[in-house]
């Protein structure tokens, strides 16, 4: 993939960062749960057990949009991920600057751009690729260059690492909310202050205390990162062979235009 088209992925798991600075939408099940008294707890223990509870999902649904600062252009991401590297969702890199459709299975991957992706993110050559795919997916392996980024983001243990590895980053204010509902589902929504920047997660206060959404606000950013679905699969549908066109024919192995 280009340059440009990797710095929008990371700007899009740089959301996943602050995430894992305080804690995780709706829960995977929608069944009455019992109390989880997290409410009596202080601000960094319900950040604590909120992080502990993410971390341990073996599956979850992504949902994330909005700015992060930056100069990073909005984006819009809904990916189902597992920790065996399974994955199915799109990205829009916002502005009609393109989307993409992404399917892992495995060590497979399948990516469909479309027409705005081709004409913005390969200028030159982009329609070229385009018309021969004619709406098909391209399809390579996990360990392909062109394609290794995108898998590794596509992949939970990808997210479960950066979360881990941003346990301890701890600066700024942090506070608790009063108990309130989000969506229906009780929450205790707990915010960290940090130069500018305002980062609220709102805990759930029945059941697993999985963090339920998150916003980002100031220093240039409004976004909002939620989380659901929690343990349930990944959809096994893949695409089939007459909708897909194998990246190495479609590109060359020593050209890397995309």
């Amino acid at each position: 993939m280009t340059g440009r088209h990797r710095g929008t992925r990371r700007a899009a798991w740089a959301a996943v960062v602050v995430l894992g600075i305080t804690g995780g939408s709706v829960l995977g099940s929608g069944a009455a749960q019992a109390d989880n008294g997290i409410d009596k707890l202080s601000a960094q223990q319900i950040a604590d057990r909120s992080r502990d509870a993410l971390l341990s999902a073996h599956s979850l649904h992504l949902s994330a949009r909005g700015e992060l600062g930056e100069d990073t252009p909005p984006m819009t991401l809904e990916l189902t991920l597992d920790r065996d590297g399974n994955c199915n969702g799109s990205v829009d890199l916002g502005h009609s600057q393109g989307s993409v459709r992404i399917v892992k299975r495995g060590d497979d991957v399948w990516v469909k751009p479309d027409a705005n992706f081709w004409k913005n993110q390969v200028p030159g050559g982009g329609s070229a690729f385009a018309a021969i795919l004619n709406g098909r997916y391209m399809k390579g392996s996990a360990d392909d260059p062109r394609l290794r980024d995108l898998a590794n983001g596509c992949d939970l243990d990808t997210f479960r690492k950066l979360i881990s590895d941003n346990a301890d980053n701890d600066r700024g204010t942090l506070d608790k909310g009063h108990k309130t509902t989000l969506d229906g589902a009780p929450v205790v929504p707990v915010t960290r202050v940090r130069d500018d920047r305002t980062v609220t997660t709102y805990v759930a206060a029945s059941g697993k205390p999985y963090p339920l959404k998150i916003t980002v606000r100031g220093g240039g950013a409004d976004a909002v990162v939620g989380f659901s679905a929690f343990d349930k699969p990944v959809p096994t549908t893949t695409p089939p062979p007459d909708q897909t066109y194998d990246i190495s024919a479609l590109l060359g192995r020593t050209s890397s235009p995309v």
